[in-house]
């Protein structure tokens, strides 16, 4: 998690926002599930395991808090649903997200950390003195296991 519990409130405190069990919980799940990119309910249905009177509007405004302090991600994995996870930079480092592969034959999302693009973003800087401060690479392809069922299925 790019920020802790402690770093969390903290922050909250700084935002003259109160610290609440829902919004450091909400972090948590996010955190707990790094590789996983929940929906807002898919996030409700873990927290109201142990908080059942949580409600999803909190979940909800929760997020949008979450979105505004730079904590977490929002992401499009075209499958018609807005998703989230735990923001990997931060205002004071170039540190991007990482891209994310897609299976298109059972929709499995795969993240891969290797940036590649520093030196096209280095380009596009000398080239036109535009400054990328981010970008998002989605990869659309055949994972391992469907790559292996078909070759089961030729044979």
């Amino acid at each position: 998690m790019s920020v802790g519990k402690d770093e969390f409130k903290e922050l909250l405190r700084q935002k003259g926002l109160k610290v609440t069990t829902q919004r450091v919980r909400v972090l948590e799940v996010l955190a707990n599930s790094p590789d996983i990119h929940l929906t807002a309910e898919e996030i409700y249905e873990l927290i109201k395991v142990d908080f059942p009177e949580i409600g999803l509007a909190t979940v909800y405004r929760t997020i949008q808090l979450l979105l505004e302090l730079n904590l977490i991600d929002r992401i499009n994995l075209d499958d018609g649903f807005v998703r989230y996870e735990i923001s990997n930079h931060d205002e004071n480092s170039k540190k991007h997200h990482h891209h994310h592969l897609i299976c298109i034959k059972c929709g499995k999302v795969l993240s891969f950390e290797d940036d590649l693009l520093d030196e096209l973003e280095k380009r596009i800087m000398d080239h036109v003195s535009f400054k990328v401060l981010d970008h998002e690479v989605k990869l659309y392809g055949i994972c391992q296991d469907c790559s292996a069922k078909e070759k089961e299925n030729k044979e």
